[in-house]
């Protein structure tokens, strides 16, 4: 047969397509547990750091500053503990959710725990970490993963800062995870501070409309058939397998009874939302702060993970600054993660809205390299990145950050405060005393 040939088309593509069929639409299982997935350059089309930090002239804040210290301020002054999701924070950071992949799962999210509690910032635990690794009780001779991981962060926390989330998903909410945890002697001492919370998670960044998916192999593949859907799409004499969690469905009275039930059954439990970039993203947020949640995570499409469909990580989803437009002034407390790693990234979130930033795999690099200080360090640098660019904007408080410190080439400014499609009540009305579970 004559070679044929296609100049200008993606020629090498299609035939990667035709020699390797269904396992051609994600990364070579090879990889697996060793690369963080993301979009390639460019691909989310993401604004955030085309936008320009723009200080003025004129600084009257820093002038309220000079006379309340007696002195001229300096980049040292500026305040960067936050509250975020009903927890306090040294820094205006959290760590990002890591479920239940090899490298969510294993030594180096333990070691991820560890510093993010010394640093007084709070931890975020990602999906499928029961259903996949199971569940053991504090005083247990062997620990789970999740344990693991719980223990390494409370070792360290001090006292008066941080927090632990865990996100359910579908799965998780078979396995009861949320019920495990709160009766849980061991997380009482978490409950009666008010630093445990519960997310529900609705989406990715990486993912959106999809739910879960990693790479196992045949063995396990057989006993998570119960829980999960498991495809042979490398062929069925690879050793690998795709398993795949639902991604749950939700419409804006799903949504409401969801945290009306988180609410009412783990009361001493702070409750977020976490939603993947969709198109109504504003509409998404709005109504989980009116139903009285305590944090809203939107992960834009720059956001990795450990596992997804190559169409998926370039093609799908709002760019995170995008997301933060179209939400404008928040109701409530708004979280924000997708390809933050810098400071002048995360200043641009928290002028548009954000009260924090998550750390993902910019988190799990920084272990990888330095499983003892890592992070540690990576956020000492961001800090002083952040505390140099708020100073020079003459501001002293990162919740003085605002969309008029930001300059973009296209034009474009924050998205109008309250969209009329919904009605926001105040961000944290009614939370119930007791509850029913």
């Amino acid at each position: 047969m004559t070679a044929l040939s296609a100049p200008g088309f993606p020629e090498d593509s299609v035939r990667v397509r035709a020699r390797d069929g269904a396992a051609a639409v994600f990364p070579d299982p090879a990889g697996y547990g060793t690369r963080l997935y993301g979009p390639g350059p460019g691909a989310a089309g993401d604004a955030l750091d085309r936008a320009r930090i723009v200080p003025p002239v004129f600084m009257p804040e820093r002038l309220e500053k000079l006379i309340d210290l007696a002195r001229e301020p300096e980049f040292s002054d500026v305040a960067l503990t936050t509250a975020v999701g009903g927890f306090t924070a040294r820094l205006p950071l959290y760590l990002s959710a890591f479920g239940s992949t090899r490298a969510g799962s294993g030594d180096l999210s333990v070691h991820a725990a560890r510093q993010a509690a010394r640093l007084g910032i709070p931890m975020v635990i990602g999906e499928n970490m029961v259903p996949v690794h199971g569940y053991r009780r504090a005083g247990d001779a062997v620990r789970s993963a999740l344990r693991a991981r719980i223990d390494a962060y409370l070792e360290e926390v001090p006292d008066d800062c941080g927090g632990i989330v865990v996100q359910q998903s579908t799965e998780d909410a078979d396995s009861e995870v949320w019920n495990l945890l709160y009766s849980d002697p061991a997380f009482r001492p978490l409950l009666e501070t008010g630093r445990l919370a519960f997310e529900l998670k609705t989406g990715q960044g990486a993912k959106p409309g999809l739910g879960g998916m990693t790479v196992v192999g045949r063995a396990e593949a057989e006993q998570l058939a119960r829980r999960f859907t498991v495809r042979a799409v490398f062929g069925e004499d690879s050793a690998h397998r795709l398993r795949c969690a639902t991604p749950g469905t939700f419409t804006d009275e799903i949504l409401r009874q969801q945290l009306r039930f988180m609410r009412n059954n783990f009361p001493k439990a702070r409750t977020w939302v976490k939603f993947h970039p969709g198109r109504d993203i504003d509409r998404a947020a709005r109504t989980a702060w009116a139903a009285g949640a305590d944090a809203v995570t939107v992960d834009g499409a720059e956001g990795g993970t450990g596992w997804a469909p190559g169409v998926f990580l370039d093609q799908v989803g709002l760019p995170l600054a995008e997301c933060l437009r179209r939400i404008g002034r928040p109701d409530g407390c708004l979280l924000a993660t997708g390809g933050i790693w810098e400071g002048g990234r995360t200043l641009r979130a928290l002028a548009l809205g954000a009260r924090a930033v998550g750390l993902g795999r910019a988190a799990l690099v920084a272990v990888d390299e330095d499983p003892e200080h890592g992070l540690e360090r990576l956020a000492d640098a961001l800090a002083l990145e952040l505390r140099l660019l708020v100073s020079a904007l003459g501001k002293y408080d990162t919740g003085a950050l605002g969309p008029e410190d930001l300059w973009w080439p296209d034009g474009h400014t924050a998205a109008p405060a309250h969209p009329a499609a919904v009605t926001a009540a105040p961000p944290h009305a009614a939370r119930p005393a007791g509850g029913t579970g």
